[in-house]
């Protein structure tokens, strides 16, 4: 229909056809109510009104909002022809019936998309799961059916090859994969992905949140693809059980919340799991630690000294976890015990174990707790423990005061300090009714070294502290702090970049025990 109003984003993609229905008043702004939704800071939840006046199109700011067209703040403007409007500061181009001028193979292949799509899904009837067929026979019969629908349809007469194959790969993995998430999983910069909602996909890259330019079809769409990551896994989300926790097969953590928890839509968390070992190398190389830091961390290691890697969400702490059990002898038996398996121990003798949650019948779990205590019976060399934060803490701290010293593990804190807070809340979670005095006392006989990790302002990951617990002095841990990360300021001129550099503190107390050991420290790294 000629009087179709077509909305365009700057990049030339279909955002929104209005009809031509006397009367009616479309909205537009970033509210979910808007006939058309724009992300942007700018945008106000009510920003724009469309409206088709006796056979004329007509925009207007809603309330105070501003709207400029072709470059001029407007109170009202007819819409002939095509016009460029700016909302909020997202540019938008307005056109009366057809396609735009400058944008008509965009707009080819998106429609193309769309109704391919909608094809194959009604021929194939997977709207509610994949059958009893294996994913590759789903997959190779997609394909059949897209191949034939793309051959008939007349509009892939007017796209490249290199479009029909992009047409190909997003339909096939909207249908039977993750959709708008599987470029974003592929990626390596990408550490964390962060759906919204079905509009809003925002990306950790290099520490740096950012919007993606991905969308799912709607939420529909969302909840279809949370479905497929955790049906596989035995796992259930619906109303009664709206809350899910699940893997990825790469290892990545995936956490899902949908309504009614979640009321403005399904919400999905996906922690990646990096492809690649770290190293203390990488680290240096990033800045997050000095090579004196890491020799300094070897001789820890290799001296079986016990240590907890402390730090905030996503500032590290796995990483660096990984990095320093290098350092570990190959010949000794390692047990790790996991909550959501993360770690990479190259060594041989490696028994990993991952808790269970329990089944939709509350049954069947196996917490972190009960395989620390499983561990001990294992013969471990060395017990590595992905997270404490539970009643697990009490069981490591004992383990590591039997016999088993080198052990590692992590716990969510912000300072050396509060770290030990944290581990005595957690030995307290335990339920052994024990005087904070004696948890004190087994925290300072069991711990020998804090590395606290820290993600700063510009989105680095540093070492911020590694300090050494002495023991006990009038009823509070005696901290002794080895090497600290000095911040000097910010660089507003280099995206705000911070300023610092590591520097030695102080000589660690068992220095002179670890060179009559055969573990030589150099005097220089602490000067």
């Amino acid at each position: 229909m000629k009087d179709i109003l077509f909305v365009y984003n700057a990049a030339g993609k279909e955002l929104a056809a209005f009809q031509p229905i006397e009367g009616t008043v479309y909205s537009i702004g970033s509210g979910r109510s808007s006939d058309l939704t724009l992300r942007g800071e700018e945008v106000a939840k009510a920003h724009a009104n469309v409206s088709y006046v006796s056979g004329t199109w007509w925009i207007a700011p809603a309330g105070n909002a501003e709207i400029l067209v072709d470059g001029s703040s407007i109170v009202q403007e007819p819409i002939v022809g095509a016009i460029s409007a700016e909302i909020g500061g997202t540019a938008l181009r307005l056109l009366e019936g057809g396609s735009a001028p400058d944008s008509a193979g965009t707009a080819t292949l998106d429609a193309l998309r769309t109704d391919i799509y909608e094809r194959v899904l009604k021929e194939m009837n997977i709207a509610g799961g994949s059958g009893d067929i294996s994913d590759d026979e789903l997959e190779h019969k997609a394909l059949a059916i897209l191949r034939s629908l793309l051959a008939s349809h007349p509009g892939s007469a007017e796209l490249s090859p290199e479009e029909m194959q992009t047409v190909k790969i997003e339909i096939i993995q909207d249908l039977l994969h993750l959709g708008p998430l599987e470029p974003l999983l592929e990626d390596d910069d990408v550490t964390e992905i962060m759906v919204v909602d079905y509009q809003r996909i925002y990306s950790e890259k290099r520490g740096k949140i950012e919007l993606s330019e991905r969308t799912f079809k709607g939420p529909e769409h969302l909840l279809t693809v949370i479905e497929r990551i955790v049906s596989p896994l035995g796992r259930r989300i619906d109303e009664s059980s709206p809350l899910v926790d699940a893997r990825l097969p790469d290892g990545s953590r995936v956490n899902a919340v949908i309504p009614p928890i979640t009321p403005d839509g399904a919400c999905l968390t996906i922690r990646k799991f990096g492809k690649n070992v770290f190293n203390v190398e990488r680290l240096i190389g990033y800045g997050s630690m000095t090579p004196h830091m890491a020799a300094f961390l070897e001789k820890c290691v290799q001296g079986r000294k016990n240590i907890v890697v402390s730090g905030g969400t996503g500032s590290g702490k796995t990483s660096l976890l990984n990095a320093i059990s290098l350092f570990i002898d190959s010949g000794e038996r390692i047990v790790t015990i996991e909550d959501s398996l993360e770690l990479k121990l190259q060594q041989n003798h490696v028994v990993r174990m991952e808790a269970r949650p329990p089944n939709a019948e509350g049954k069947g779990e196996v917490t972190i707790r009960r395989l620390v205590k499983n561990s001990l019976r294992m013969r471990p060399d060395r017990i590595v423990i992905g997270e404490c934060r539970g009643g697990e803490a009490l069981d490591m701290l004992q383990a590591m005061n039997t016999g088993h010293d080198g052990s590692l593990t992590t716990v969510h804190a912000n300072s050396p300090k509060d770290a030990i807070s944290r581990l005595e809340t957690l030995v307290l979670m335990a339920g052994m009714d024990l005087p904070l005095s004696a948890i004190q006392n087994q925290i300072c006989s069991a711990v020998n070294v804090i590395v606290q990790t820290s993600r700063l302002s510009d989105g680095s990951r540093k070492v911020v502290s590694i300090t050494e617990i002495t023991g006990l002095e009038n009823g509070e841990p005696r901290l002794r702090e080895i090497f600290k990360f000095a911040q000097e300021g910010i660089d507003a001129k280099h995206d705000n970049k911070v300023i610092g550099k590591h520097v030695p503190v102080s000589r660690p107390t068992f220095f002179d025990y670890f060179k009559r050991c055969g573990l030589d420290m150099d005097e220089e790294w602490f000067l």
